[in-house]
């Protein structure tokens, strides 16, 4: 039998293309933590977007728990690495951490079957839906309009979004600017999508509620804190356009607190426990009638999303799409709204490693 012999970690940086924000945070380089499954002949890949110390856990704790085991046993592989980390505090970094690994013993069964984990998670090469995802508030209203062209007229994507809530939701006035010059880049066909990253109060989120669907506004993320539970439902229950977040959760329990508060929920492999924990989040979601949105990281959701009824679409995020396409070969195409994974027949979810563009931007 095969065995997981060793688990490996790599760091890559790479700097944005532009100065970029959203309601809450700024930022000018992604950091990509690389977890590398081998068993055989094969390695398996995943990884984690956040702090370079992520690849310490993954070395240090985790490594030696997961090195050894079947490689087709995820789930025990999973339950592993979750109790190993009672101490140290699962959520966040860990969680990360725990995610890497997992997204790695998956992509590694993938190759050991010779399957796409489209097929071994239950799916088919079927088209999955995306939507362009940036807009940052740093963006000029040229730069966005350029952006979300792109999108629109470029590749045909039909669904786009934008960040708003700036500097703590204190430039309301330019956000809805920028909302209405969304609107007219993109045309009354096109989905128009908005994100404040938690930076509105309560009853400031829900008379922007208002003023975004005037605009045809059909989906506002994380309007007021994702911590705030009693506050995201009382703006779903006042506002038109769909309310969603779920991107934080770190565990099924945070799901499952969180459910009666949205439209829809996110979940996000590289934080919420791999394709172990996404798909259970997923699952949650459908008994409770909802729908399932992937968060980032499109091409290790792809898959994913082929095999789970409920998911609306994954977010083609412009940071993560850029830098998975200088860091990997074998990346989907979004032309038409749309992406197939496992179209070409290639084992695990079909990204590998391109070691000359990717030494470029490795730390460690």
């Amino acid at each position: 039998m095969t065995a997981v012999e060793r688990i490996g970690v790599h760091v890559y940086t790479v700097p944005t293309d532009a100065p970029e924000a959203d309601g809450t945070l700024a930022w000018d380089s992604t950091t990509l933590i690389l977890a590398e499954a081998v068993g055989g002949p094969h390695t398996g890949l995943g990884w984690t977007y956040g702090a370079a110390a992520t690849a310490a856990v993954i070395r240090e704790e985790l490594a030696p728990l997961v090195t050894g085991r079947d490689p087709h046993d995820t789930s025990a592989a999973y339950e592993a690495m979750n109790r190993a980390v009672r101490n140290t505090g699962r959520p966040g970094l860990v969680a990360g951490a725990i995610s890497a690994v997992d997204l790695a013993l998956w992509d590694l069964r993938g190759h050991l079957l010779g399957l796409p984990l489209a097929r071994l998670l239950g799916g088919a090469a079927r088209p999955v839906r995306v939507y362009g995802s940036g807009g940052f508030t740093t963006y000029s209203a040229a730069t966005m309009e350029r952006q979300l062209r792109h999108w629109t007229d470029d590749q045909g994507i039909p669904r786009v979004k934008i960040k708003i809530g700036e500097s703590w939701g204190t430039r309301e006035r330019r956000d809805l600017e920028r909302v209405r010059a969304a609107r007219t880049a993109v045309g009354d066909r096109t989905e128009l999508y908005t994100d404040a990253n938690g930076g509105y109060r309560r009853k400031q989120a829900v008379r922007i509620g208002a003023c975004l669907a005037d605009e045809g506004v059909t989906w506002f993320e994380e309007p007021v804190s994702s911590d705030d539970l009693t506050g995201l439902r009382a703006v779903r229950d006042a506002a038109a356009p769909d309310v969603t977040a779920g991107e934080y959760g770190y565990d099924l329990a945070y799901f499952a607190r969180m459910l009666p508060a949205v439209d829809c929920l996110q979940a996000d492999a590289t934080r919420c426990g791999g394709l172990t924990g996404w798909l259970r989040a997923a699952a949650l979601a459908e008994a409770h009638g909802l729908d399932v949105s992937a968060h980032c990281a499109p091409h290790l959701h792809a898959h994913a999303a082929t095999a789970v009824p409920n998911c609306r679409h994954l977010e083609w995020f412009h940071d993560h799409v850029r830098l998975e396409r200088l860091l990997f070969d074998g990346t989907l195409d979004p032309t038409g709204g749309t992406v197939t994974p496992g179209a070409d027949g290639a084992p695990g979810h079909g990204l590998r490693l391109a070691p000359a563009r990717a030494a470029e931007y490795r730390i460690a």
